[in-house]
């Protein structure tokens, strides 16, 4: 059974930072892709980051502000979000693949966590 747990999220004013958490059980760690997805109210759940054996990629919208990293020999993923913006309020997500390859679909994700709140306050 896979689990994955987020944490670190909370409410920051704007340009402010908050580093979350995704603790990984259940799989073997090192040979997943992690994955950062959010869903605002209202809208479609969104790729945020993603990051092979070591390789990370991006969304547009957070390239240069957002920094994804993993942990391999605690099976933790992090993603450090800077300079924030009201517009990165959602609920982000850490959500895990089998492979190589950084998927930015949803549908490429089998295991997902519950989701951990971020709201940015202009």
């Amino acid at each position: 059974q896979v689990q994955l747990v987020e944490s670190g999220g909370g409410l920051v004013q704007a340009g402010g930072s908050l580093r979350l958490s995704c603790a990984a059980s259940g799989r073997t760690f090192s040979s997943s892709v992690m994955g950062w997805f959010r869903q605002a109210p209202g809208k479609e759940r969104e790729f945020v980051a993603g990051i092979s054996w070591s390789d990370p990629y991006y969304a547009d919208s957070v390239k240069g502000r957002f920094t994804i990293s993993r942990d391999n020999a605690n099976n933790t993923v992090f993603l450090q979000m800077d300079s924030l913006r009201p517009e990165d309020t959602a609920v982000y997500y850490c959500a895990t693949t089998r492979g190589m390859i950084v998927f930015t679909s949803t549908r490429r994700y089998d295991y997902w966590g519950q989701g951990t709140q971020v709201t940015v306050s202009s």
